[in-house]
């Protein structure tokens, strides 16, 4: 099968949305008179999203009520500081154009609700050029399950074997891998120290998005 679309995870992958997460945590404990946490700790766990990001930058029981007062601040101030300083990681901007250049299309599937994910693209100007968004308000069952890009794939009308999924995150690999598509796994993303992107399983794994070109020569792209 050629290829017809690569689609990217969001956060870690497309792109660099750390920056506007730990500028909340940091607001945050500015609010509360505490002193700055290192930015390396709230970046190590974004991939856990703000259950993870919370408890990197507050002493807190996680069963708590404060802690779930604490996990809805975040969100809400996050909400408003989303499409701040997040940006297209080094080299993604020329691997998009590379991508269009070649008659392809790409998208985003993503586990960042909606709400978050919308904005960021609209800021961004991606959102013309995407040519779909999935994000958990669409399915049932979020990544790692294959529904998120199963439904990519419907929406695109298009085999699901002839789409490359990347990200930076297990989850999106067992996601590309369970929907029948190839799957890149990047090492640049949020990977938490203890883990390793080789040992996901994934067809190629890269540490710069422009590694990615290679598979954008139809030759390279076989059963």
């Amino acid at each position: 099968m050629r290829l017809r679309a690569v689609l990217f995870d969001m956060d870690g992958t497309l792109l660099d949305t750390a920056p506007d997460f730990i500028a909340v945590a940091q607001a945050m404990r500015l609010a509360r008179g505490l002193a700055r946490v290192p930015d390396q700790d709230v970046r190590n766990v974004v991939s856990g999203g703000a259950r993870a990001m919370v408890l990197s930058a507050f002493d807190v029981d996680p069963l708590s009520d404060e802690f779930e007062s604490l996990r809805l601040e975040f969100l809400d101030r996050y909400q408003h500081h989303c499409a701040v300083e997040s940006q297209l990681y080094d080299g993604m901007s020329e691997l998009l154009i590379d991508i269009e250049q070649a008659n392809l299309i790409w998208g985003v599937v993503t586990n960042k609700p909606l709400r978050f994910a919308e904005p960021i693209m609209h800021q961004l100007s991606l959102a013309s050029r995407s040519a779909v968004l999935v994000c958990p308000d669409h399915v049932s069952k979020s990544k790692p399950d294959p529904e998120p890009m199963l439904l990519a794939c419907s929406q695109l009308d298009l085999d699901p074997s002839t789409v490359l999924f990347v990200g930076d995150d297990l989850r999106d690999i067992e996601s590309g891998r369970a929907a029948g598509s190839r799957t890149a796994a990047v090492r640049y993303g949020y990977i938490h120290p203890d883990d390793n992107p080789d040992t996901w399983g994934a067809d190629v794994v890269v540490d710069h998005p422009l590694e990615l070109r290679a598979l954008l020569d139809r030759t390279a792209w076989t059963n």
